[in-house]
């Protein structure tokens, strides 16, 4: 049993937890993730570690609710326990040598994004964080990004913020003012990396995606989580889950993904509605 020591709320889908798990706190590095699971009935979810103390054990995950799981995860608060905490998992970022990296953020891909900058700043590589949302409701981490990054540019969709525009606009714009980087490195949904990449091989830019596919043990067995890159199938949670973006069929990912998007939904329905019957029931 791993216990949930502190928990906030980002915005009104995306939640941060810091979970008891010393041995994932002690292992944990930028790129990596844990599977947790909520109760013996949950099914196994894979969620990236955005930070792990080694010295407190306390590993910390961020979670949007969009799904059954997560909604059955969001119920718990501080002081109640997850049943498995697993971790970690995958391979962890490479990001040694970096002198220069635009780091760019999606949604709550941002959470993935951001262990990523701080390790990089930590580091002393320059960082340009440039991350995008729907709107300003629904912005997270912007304090943290802030402080990890030589320069933070911040887009929503409808302007809310008084800077509308996608990450793509913004990349853009650094890259036509004559910035160079060693690498872009994209962490957010499927669609953001496909057009951040098409735009960063009209420049040359060495791109890496995280890449957060179905996936069920974690271990490669299952193969849910395959995609292909460069031609040749690979595992998201042992081979990834960073990949080269010039090199991943996103076309094929993104069909692949939508598959299970209608079950998914029906679960998250009966879950809700099993919980208001609860309460109703007392």
């Amino acid at each position: 049993m791993f216990k949930i020591v502190k928990k906030d709320v980002l915005n009104p889908t995306v939640s941060r937890i810091v979970v008891e798990a010393p041995f994932a706190a002690k292992k944990g590095k930028p790129g990596q993730f844990i599977i947790l699971r909520v109760n013996e009935e949950g099914e196994r979810i894979p969620l990236t570690i955005a930070d792990a103390d080694p010295e407190t054990g306390y590993v910390t995950v961020i979670y949007q609710v969009v799904g059954a799981t997560t909604y059955e995860l969001n119920l718990l608060n501080e002081g109640d326990y997850l049943l498995d905490f697993v971790g970690p998992l995958g391979k962890p970022s490479e990001l040694e040598g970096l002198k220069k990296v635009a780091v760019v953020g999606g949604g709550v891909g941002c959470a993935i994004a951001y262990p990523i900058a701080k390790a990089l700043h930590k580091q002393g590589t320059i960082v340009h964080s440039i991350v995008g949302f729907r709107n300003a409701a629904l912005v997270i981490l912007e304090d943290e990004f802030r402080e990890v990054s030589d320069e933070y540019i911040q887009m929503t969709d409808d302007g809310s913020n008084g800077n509308q525009g996608l990450v793509t606009t913004a990349l853009q714009k650094l890259l036509d003012g004559g910035e160079e980087y060693d690498e872009v490195i994209a962490i957010g949904p499927l669609v953001m990396m496909k057009f951040v990449v098409q735009l960063t091989k009209q420049y040359g830019v060495k791109t890496t995606v995280s890449m957060n596919p179905i996936m069920i043990d974690g271990t490669g067995m299952c193969g849910c989580c395959r995609l292909t890159v460069g031609g040749e199938m690979k595992f998201a949670c042992i081979d990834g889950p960073d990949f080269d973006g010039f090199e991943v069929d996103f076309d094929e990912t993104i069909k692949r993904v939508g598959i299970y998007r209608d079950g998914e939904h029906t679960r998250y329905e009966r879950a809700c509605n099993l919980f208001k019957k609860e309460v109703e029931n007392g």
